[in-house]
């Protein structure tokens, strides 16, 4: 039995939308006593740090609704159904950026939100990116800048606050950490 489990007792979908539905469950706690936990579930997403053969980031700025400002992110997307996380950051990779990568390795996999949602990120490290000639296009709701920096120049942006999405900090101090390292 897992630690502090609570017992689902009825649980209703109360919308599903385009990427995410949101259920509402009846729970009996571990003490007995019964509580609502809303729940956003969502397919998975990807995102990947990919680094040019100049060691410079790509980055991504776009317009988040949800925030009503522009973000400055590394590249990233949702997962298709029945998708492997692999094959998401290939295509979001190319769409996004326009570049393909000759290696790609998996950094990690979080949740982002577990406290109301079931989102998992899988991170992605690309290497040896080339530049297609006639890259997958971006969806058609999708507009973004590519913007190429330095890791002191990401981090700068860290420290200036002008990058705050936690996969894109938690992916450049990954690199950070790894520079740190291969200099020892």
């Amino acid at each position: 039995m897992k630690q502090f489990e609570e017992k689902t007792l009825n649980s209703q979908t109360i919308f599903t939308g385009k990427i995410i539905s949101l259920q509402v469950d009846d729970v009996e706690l571990p003490d007995g006593k019964k509580a609502k936990r809303e729940i956003v579930k969502h397919p998975g997403a990807v995102a990947i740090l990919a680094l040019t053969n100049d060691k410079r980031i790509i980055l991504v700025k776009q317009y988040r609704k949800a925030l009503e400002r522009s973000l400055i992110e590394i590249p990233a997307g949702k997962q298709e159904a029945g998708e492997p996380p692999e094959k998401t950051a290939l295509r979001e990779l190319e769409e996004e950026t326009g570049y393909v990568c000759g290696t790609l390795e998996h950094i990690q996999s979080f949740y982002t939100s577990p406290g109301f949602a079931d989102e998992i990120i899988h991170l992605y490290f690309a290497k040896h990116l080339k530049k297609k000639e006639n890259p997958l296009q971006v969806d058609e709701d999708e507009f973004v800048e590519l913007m190429e920096v330095s890791l002191d120049e990401a981090l700068q942006l860290i420290a200036d606050k002008k990058i705050y999405d936690a996969k894109t900090i938690f992916a450049i101090q990954y690199l950070q950490l790894q520079a740190a390292l291969t200099s020892k």
